[in-house]
């Protein structure tokens, strides 16, 4: 099976990746840039391709100080959880019944179970959100997904509203599970769509027909 260091030596030669770092050289080089430098592919780090068992794909990282963290919807322990993240613990509570800390937004715990958790921006000038919305971390995102549409291992794709869903397009493995849902930021989770969907429930119950350890999702 192919690794992030497969994936990653295969898309440097190509152009877009060049400008892409060599902008980001510059951005970190000018700017307060968040996530910080050795953050930028912590979700690739700490969720080897052979683990992964559920992909969860966000935006771009949060753009206050304190937040980004290189993780999708995570945020630092004793960082106030943001809304978005307050509704998935409230999702997960009510779906999986198990308690949640409401107070430690850190998802480190979960990446490490095989929930990768990757922005398709990774990165955001400090106070402005989708201030990185290029081109190149678009084919960036879609060779990422390409990629893991080929590994054949079961894997959950979770996608919460209309930016996510617009990758299902790309994802043709039927060894895959999709599950889409609202976004469950207060605007989309609040009309509906996002509570009662049960995803985390039967994300686990696709993983453990597939014989794979489940999610432990409670953060406690």
């Amino acid at each position: 099976m192919k690794t992030w260091s497969d994936f990653f030596k295969e898309i440097e030669t190509k152009g877009y990746y060049r400008d892409l770092m060599r902008f980001l050289d510059e951005e970190y080089a000018t700017k307060t840039i968040y996530p910080v430098r050795e953050n930028l592919f912590k979700a690739f780090e700490l969720t080897p391709v052979d683990q992964i068992k559920i992909v969860i794909i966000g935006q771009d990282p949060y753009h206050e100080p304190g937040q980004a963290q290189g993780l999708s919807f995570s945020v630092p322990k004793g960082t106030k959880v943001p809304p978005s993240l307050a509704n998935i613990f409230k999702e997960i509570h009510n779906d999986i019944g198990c308690d949640m800390d409401f107070k430690n937004g850190d998802l480190t715990y979960l990446a490490k179970q095989g929930v990768l958790l990757i922005n398709a921006y990774l990165t955001v000038v400090a106070g402005q959100a989708l201030s990185h919305h290029k081109k190149e971390y678009d084919c960036l995102m879609l060779d990422v997904i390409k990629f893991l549409n080929f590994c054949n291992q079961p894997i959950v794709f979770m996608l919460w509203g209309n930016f996510a869903k617009k990758y299902e397009k790309h994802l043709s493995n039927h060894n895959h599970l999709i599950l889409k849902s609202s976004h469950p930021s207060p605007l989309g989770a609040n009309h509906g769509g996002w509570f009662n969907e049960h995803q985390f429930s039967k994300a686990n119950q696709f993983l453990e027909s597939n014989k794979i350890k489940k999610i432990e999702w409670s953060n406690i």
